[in-house]
């Protein structure tokens, strides 16, 4: 009925793994876990002996890093139901009928159904509160505003999807690389997927340092923006997209990059400091690619 795969890489798996299995369980249905260490350094000690407890539960081991989306396709290739439930290893059920809720849509007509993120109350810690303020903001987001424009806010860590809909769309990626969520949801689109947003959550556990998180977000624009020229995005929902066409088409793109010049320095010290500000963020982005995209026409 259904298989639960988790990628996961030098994280401890053990409470997450073993709250899904309490809940397969108590719903008393066929079910599999499947776990696979993407070339981990740590932890493999306690994932193996968790997952060695658990019937119904194995292991994978890769040797090498292969990333996220590779590491799902060979979860896929392993399962044997047609059902996937996809969550990341650094997440954590909201919810004591968490499994439960997703087998209510297993009979019905969508292709795709996604819980939703959530974040517990904030820490103390201030090299993590730009994503903890980001989740907050723009991630915690109720089901019902997600499913206004359904491909915009898409978040791979928890998911429902049929197996046949996943492999076609996972064997169209060909990348490696962060903000590959955009790509997926402009894929779904393209598809036509029937998608539907829950509100079906998971705790987001894993929060980056400030400064590991702005660099990953620069990254995933590099990935967003060559996905773009490429033309592999021209079905997609994506705020920054749209925007960043909108200020090439007013020729405002050059202004936003002599922006991206003179304030990227004073800009980063404020999303690194104690205070950050997720306005100030957002505009970061948009300077950004306007930056990004100037200076790779500058090289071709």
């Amino acid at each position: 009925m259904l298989s639960i795969l988790i990628p996961t890489y030098n994280s401890n798996i053990s409470d997450l793994v073993i709250t899904i299995h309490q809940q397969c369980i108590k719903c008393n249905i066929l079910f599999e876990i499947i776990v696979c260490e993407d070339g981990s350094s740590k932890f493999l000690n306690q994932n193996e002996n968790t997952i060695k407890s658990l019937p119904f539960a194995k292991l994978q081991v890769s040797q090498k890093n292969c990333g996220r989306i590779r590491t799902r396709q060979k979860l896929s290739d392993a399962s044997k139901f047609d059902w996937l439930l996809f969550l990341d290893s650094d997440v954590l059920p909201k919810s004591e009928s968490f499994i439960n809720t997703y087998l209510d849509y297993i009979n019905s007509s969508y292709d795709a159904i996604f819980g939703g993120f959530s974040y517990q109350k904030q820490t103390s810690a201030k090299e993590n509160n730009l994503r903890w303020r980001y989740g907050k903001k723009f991630e915690e987001v109720d089901a019902k505003k997600r499913n206004k424009n359904p491909y915009r806010i898409i978040i791979s860590a928890n998911f429902l999807i049929r197996k046949s809909v996943f492999n076609s769309i996972n064997s169209n990626i060909n990348y490696n690389g962060y903000g590959l969520d955009n790509y997926f949801a402009a894929l779904l689109k393209k598809n036509k997927s029937e998608i539907l947003h829950i509100n079906n959550e998971v705790y987001h556990l894993g929060l980056e340092t400030n400064d590991i998180f702005l660099e990953k977000t620069k990254q995933s624009i590099k990935v967003l923006l060559d996905l773009f020229r490429k033309q592999k995005m021209n079905q997609h929902s994506n705020k920054l997209l749209s925007i960043f066409n909108l200020f090439k088409y007013l020729k405002i793109n050059y202004l936003a990059n002599l922006c991206a010049i003179i304030f990227r320095n004073s800009i980063e010290k404020n999303l690194l400091g104690s205070h950050p500000n997720l306005y100030l963020l957002q505009f970061y982005k948009i300077l950004f690619i306007c930056h990004e995209d100037l200076n790779q026409k500058n090289n071709d």
